[in-house]
């Protein structure tokens, strides 16, 4: 009976140390993708900022590479904002 009790203790302590770590990691990894978020966001207004007149968009070199970062870039906040 002894045994019975002293391994139902030590179970739940394990279960205990399992679930905070888990929890703790949930925790970090929601920060990040918070902080991911926020990134992606800034790094669309910037895009926006620097071709508010839409110069580099027009321009068939840059265009090309521009327009490619800035679809890069929407396709990320479209994962975010459906996932989020």
């Amino acid at each position: 009976m002894i045994y019975f009790l002293i391994l139902f203790i030590l179970l739940t302590l394990v279960e205990g140390y399992v679930i905070f770590n888990l929890t703790r990691k949930t925790e970090r990894l929601e920060t990040w993708i918070e902080g991911y978020v926020d990134r992606i966001n800034e790094t669309q207004s910037t895009l926006k900022e620097i071709d508010d007149k839409g110069t580099f968009e027009a321009d068939d070199e840059i265009g090309v590479v521009f327009t490619a970062i800035k679809e890069a870039v929407d396709e990320l906040n479209e994962i975010t904002e459906t996932e989020i």
